[in-house]
């Protein structure tokens, strides 16, 4: 199989991974032929990439970090009750609701189960997925991902817990912000933009006395806009103010913003989201962090297309797990670009003189500091 974004997709081309519903539920099956129609919706529905057929690389399997049940199992809890509460705008404390911490709590028992199931797992893309609501699928995407970093830092069941249920809950706040700004596909104004920013603080008051929430998860959703240098919001604290899961979450939820498809611009490649959060480095972000989120990310995520410095072209088909920056490539296409009839394989971390200077062809790559 072969990632590809959705703009170099073709008429005639086939489905080599499930594309998702809104609900986690399985829209686009597995060898389904792409049409012209086809390819123009999932791009209007903001899928950014497909994994399709290719006979040169059919022996590349890429495994999902979380299982199909899983993801629409969790995806159901997140939007039903995500929508409960943008019909409740300016929810009041002592007015009786149902609670959210119970199957919010459940839902995470079962991602830290699935996750720790495979330990080994990376951050992939996830975004293979029609979005109607870019907010339920971020939230999931931010805790799945979250979860991998803590599991990597040694957390313990019930740290995992609280940080888990911070990340999938983060951006909670948003459900009572003015639909007609929430939705918004142009630029925001001042009053706008200062609207958007409450939702930090509203995300924590409606948290703080859930049962089954962890008050620390709460804090999750006010501090995850913070930042090192107190530029962040709602209260521009600083440093060891802020609390270590909102520093991941942080983290995290500007990768996942930055390599999603919105309607105001396209997304991100890994590789260029990890070098746009290195510029943070010790000014929003901890830099051992962010080490320990590069050191954790699919950079170069299993099939793409990569293009070395010596003009050859291929596939990415293995991560070296303790390099990820360096992966394992099939060269399918000379310097000149013809199709090579015996295809082989470079690994990048043991042939340290070769490097991707591009990928998909017009995607330049910039190392990270530190890698």
């Amino acid at each position: 199989m072969r990632l590809l974004p959705i703009y170099l997709c073709r008429p005639g081309m086939r489905l080599s991974k499930k594309i998702f519903s809104e609900e986690g539920l399985v829209l686009l099956g597995e060898n389904v032929e792409l049409t012209a129609k086809l390819i123009q919706r999932l791009n209007e529905c903001g899928v950014s990439f497909v994994y399709i057929h290719d006979p040169r690389t059919s022996d590349l399997v890429v495994p999902d970090i979380i299982s199909e049940e899983t993801r629409q199992y969790a995806l159901m809890e997140i939007r039903t009750n995500f929508k409960d509460l943008l019909s409740r705008p300016n929810r009041k404390s002592g007015v009786t609701y149902p609670y959210i911490g119970k199957p919010f709590r459940q839902v995470m028992d079962v991602l830290i189960d699935d996750l720790y199931n495979h330990q080994d797992s990376m951050v992939m893309l996830m975004n293979m997925a029609i979005v109607d609501h870019y907010l339920f699928q971020h939230s999931l995407n931010v805790c799945v991902y979250t979860t991998i970093l803590g599991i990597a830092s040694g957390y313990s069941r019930d740290e995992l817990l609280a940080l888990g249920l911070g990340a999938m809950l983060h951006d909670i706040g948003k459900t009572q912000i003015k639909l007609d700004v929430l939705q918004k596909t142009g630029p925001l104004t001042s009053e706008e933009y200062e609207e958007m920013k409450r939702h930090a603080e509203r995300g924590f008051y409606l948290l703080k006395d859930e049962p089954n929430i962890p008050l620390l998860s709460a804090h999750c959703a006010y501090q995850h806009h913070e930042r090192l240098d107190g530029s962040g919001y709602p209260r521009g604290i600083k440093g060891d103010e802020i609390h270590e899961f909102a520093k991941w979450i942080g983290i995290v939820d500007s990768y996942d913003a930055m390599t999603s498809a919105r309607v105001y611009r396209s997304p991100m490649l890994p590789h260029q989201a990890v070098e746009s959060l290195y510029a943070g480095s010790g000014t929003l972000y901890e830099q051992h962090m962010l080490q320990l989120f590069r050191d954790k990310v699919a950079i170069y995520p299993l099939g793409i297309t990569v293009r070395l410095h010596t003009g050859e072209s291929g596939i990415v088909v293995d991560i070296n797990a303790s390099c990820p920056h360096r992966p394992i490539v099939r060269i399918l296409n000379n310097a000149a670009g013809e199709e090579l009839k015996s295809p082989y394989e470079i690994d990048l971390s043991t042939n340290l003189a070769i490097m991707i200077v591009s990928v998909n062809d017009n995607h330049p790559v910039v190392q990270p500091a530190g890698v």
